[in-house]
């Protein structure tokens, strides 16, 4: 494992929602990362075939040099051993099963060295995920499972109008004000979003957001490169980024913290976390990422300006 923490994406969402694509797309997109994917029991979460490489019991090597563990009844246990058994994983992805709160999942992650929480994403289908709410037996699963997201993809949206997409995005919104919604079809997200930016590397051009099977993805994000002033004050910086206003679903940056040395901020929809940086790390532009013409520009800039720590002081 490299560096001291290690950062998990949870994937929640109910049966049927696109789950199991949105991991294989990811798996597909790896690009070198060395990622560990988690799910529950490979009978009921098939990782396509043309993906494996080699099989070990309960886990299965995939091409490019990522992972899948099937956990079972023992996720924590599968947690613990896993840094050990795999040095080498970089982050992990762990698939909840489809009646899971990712909420709760995240929670008992949170409570094992040297795990992070880097985001909570949950699938939605745009044609049935409302009448499900209302579902007397489901519903409630559903709405626990929609208010825990940072990001909500909203999956299928080829299958219902604009105008019905627009109304369960609005819907969406009212239920989990704090999540950020991607509407996409065939589960196809941009990896930057899910896993985020790799280190080193910045989306100078929207062809690095590109998502598997979508060759127009990009079209969909706006990706902002800004410079940060040394000695920052990130955890003001994060929770000015997180705010649902910003618009912003990913941003990363690594600078001086406020005189505490190098320290990477990570920003996920509501969600954000400062780590110390590697020895010998250089600081880094700051990479913001979102939805085409929802990125407040302007709100990001004043977050900036504010928690510089050239900021001028009024007489």
């Amino acid at each position: 494992m490299k560096g001291n923490v290690l950062p998990v994406t949870v994937v929640g969402g109910y049966l049927g929602t696109g789950k199991t694509t949105l991991v294989n797309n990811l798996l597909r997109a790896a690009a070198g990362r060395r990622i560990a994917v988690l799910v529950n029991d490979f009978g009921t979460t098939p990782i396509d075939r043309d993906l494996i490489v080699a099989t070990d019991g309960g886990t299965l090597e995939i091409s490019g040099g990522c992972v899948c563990c099937s956990y079972g009844s023992d996720l924590m246990e599968r947690l613990m051993t896993l840094p050990a058994q795999r040095p080498d994983v970089e982050r992990v992805v762990l698939e909840a099963s489809g009646v899971a709160l990712p909420g709760m999942v995240a929670n008992a992650v949170t409570l094992l060295e040297p795990y992070r929480i880097d985001a909570v994403v949950v699938m939605a289908d745009a044609e049935t995920v409302q009448a499900q709410a209302d579902n007397a037996y489901l519903g409630d699963t559903i709405l626990r499972q929609l208010t825990a997201a940072d990001l909500i993809v909203l999956n299928r949206c080829d299958l219902v109008d604009d105008a019905a997409r627009e109304r369960t995005i609005a819907w969406l919104a009212q239920q989990a004000p704090d999540a950020r919604v991607l509407p996409t079809t065939y589960a196809s997200v941009a990896p930057e979003l899910l896993i985020g930016l790799r280190d080193g590397l910045t989306p100078r051009h929207h062809t690095t957001l590109q998502a598997p099977g979508a060759p127009d993805a990009a079209s969909l994000y706006d990706a902002l490169e800004l410079d940060m002033s040394p000695d920052i004050d990130l955890q003001q910086l994060g929770r000015l980024l997180a705010a649902p206003s910003t618009g912003v679903l990913r941003a990363k940056g690594m600078t001086r913290n406020a005189g505490r040395g190098i320290a990477a901020l990570h920003v996920v929809g509501r969600r954000f976390s400062i780590d110390p940086a590697p020895p010998g790390t250089a600081p880094t532009k700051l990479v913001v990422i979102g939805l085409r013409g929802r990125l407040d520009r302007n709100a990001i800039s004043d977050a900036l300006q504010k928690t510089s720590s050239k900021q001028e002081t009024p007489c």
